[in-house]
């Protein structure tokens, strides 16, 4: 059976949803200049990149900002490869008693997010953890919630979100893969 794709996020669509984010993001947090933003590799780390800028820009200052490569910490990556591509972990600031805003470009089982909680706790104990994704698709295996969602859509599980970026190569939008 062919694979179909349907666009669910344009480029606009994105820029509206993560300048919500970050609006949501500065209204639950009054206190800024505690607040730290980790992207998970890689989706992750381009969208905490935007909504990084977006915060700094409205609050004209600066924020500590880093990315987070969860490989070794996950529970399946020995069933996923035999020599894994551990990407970079650049965490160059204090996260301890901080307020760390986590982001990662779609949440599905929860398992990602957990591992990404364990790397963390390797860096120190921040605060609070908030978690701001672009995409919600659903099927929890892990009692795991967004904070922040861009966008909601309920996927059955022999269907695929791609969330496509311009830093990657591509151009932004956010694509369902299915059968037909």
């Amino acid at each position: 059976m062919a694979r179909k794709k349907k666009v669910i996020m344009s480029a606009q669509d994105i820029e509206r949803a993560l300048d919500r984010i970050s609006l949501q993001i500065l209204e639950k947090n009054l206190k800024v200049e505690d607040m730290v933003i980790v992207g998970i590799h890689t989706g992750g780390v381009f969208l905490a990149d935007r909504i990084h800028r977006i915060i700094e820009k409205r609050e004209k200052r600066k924020l500590p900002a880093g990315s987070l490569d969860i490989t070794l910490y996950r529970d399946d990556w020995s069933r996923v490869s035999q020599n894994p591509i551990v990407k970079k972990t650049d965490i160059s600031f204090q996260v301890e008693g901080k307020t760390l805003i986590l982001v990662d470009d779609v949440i599905y089982t929860g398992r990602t997010i957990r591992a990404a909680l364990d790397a963390i706790m390797d860096f120190g104990r921040p605060g609070s953890i908030q978690l701001a994704v672009l995409v919600d698709r659903g099927g929890r295996e892990l009692p795991v919630q967004p904070d922040y969602t861009g966008m909601e859509v309920k996927v059955k599980t022999n269907q695929r979100i791609d969330v496509l970026l311009s830093e990657d190569g591509g151009i932004d939008e956010v694509v369902l893969d299915y059968s037909g």
